[in-house]
């Protein structure tokens, strides 16, 4: 059974949009691993608390991944 984790930072996401990335996720697996095993198919969506999360050795806020997302830059820029 294949079990997919997927990290992101705290506040980033709302529970609608984590409840639809567990439906994509599994969705793509069904895909390579057929419909049988869409039951056998644990998704987890770990949030990482904010500033426990660095890229280049700057600490990333949920405001900096929301800023990046946007297009504009944050304090990770």
């Amino acid at each position: 059974m294949p079990l997919v984790n997927i990290d992101v930072i705290k506040g980033v996401f709302t529970p609608a949009q984590k409840a639809d990335m567990i439906h994509r996720v599994t969705d793509a697996m069904v895909a390579v691993e057929g419909e049988a095993l869409r039951g056998l198919t644990w998704v987890r969506v770990r949030e990482i608390e904010q500033g426990d999360w660095a890229i280049g050795g700057k600490l990333l806020a949920a405001v900096d991944v929301l800023a990046l997302a946007g297009g504009s830059e944050g304090a990770a820029a």
